[in-house]
């Protein structure tokens, strides 16, 4: 697996898969408790149950958090990301507690910038989880840097 790709090593389509991982109770409780996010729908079993989802999720912050931790593991941001400037992000199913998700980046763009050392790249995005399904969208953007050669 490269490790720390520059700009220029990016080229369109590229695809980069992250491992997986299991979202668990503990994660939710110890997220509410430091987002100050104690959302029922998130901390309370018996409220949860009488939602559509019938059962506590996960806040999609948490899994938005854990997702860039995912990007991290793929290697390909070691040591080269200069500054994530831009998350969309779109949720598109619920993650419940015992569910396993991977991310899924594409590169979508790049762009020059003014300066020689840098330049702008554009993911697309997917959160992944174990049944395939989408459960979160989105697009980032990163100034990377530029490997000066």
């Amino acid at each position: 697996m490269n490790r720390g790709l520059h700009y220029e090593q990016f080229n369109l389509g590229d695809e980069f898969v992250s491992q997986a991982r299991t979202v668990t109770e503990s994660d939710v409780v110890t997220f509410a408790g430091l987002s100050g996010d104690f959302n029922p729908l998130h901390t309370n079993a018996q409220f949860a149950e009488q939602t559509p989802f019938g059962e506590r999720i996960a806040h999609g912050m948490l899994v938005i958090s854990m997702a860039t931790g995912m990007a991290n593991w793929t290697g390909v941001f070691e040591g080269t990301t200069i500054a994530l400037m831009e998350q969309l992000i779109q949720y598109r199913g619920a993650v419940k507690f015992g569910d396993t998700v991977h991310l899924k980046l594409t590169v979508a763009e790049k762009r020059e910038t003014s300066k020689p050392d840098r330049g702008i790249v554009k993911f697309d995005t997917a959160v992944v989880n174990q049944n395939g399904d989408n459960v979160i969208e989105g697009q980032w953007t990163l100034m990377m840097a530029r490997n000066g050669e």
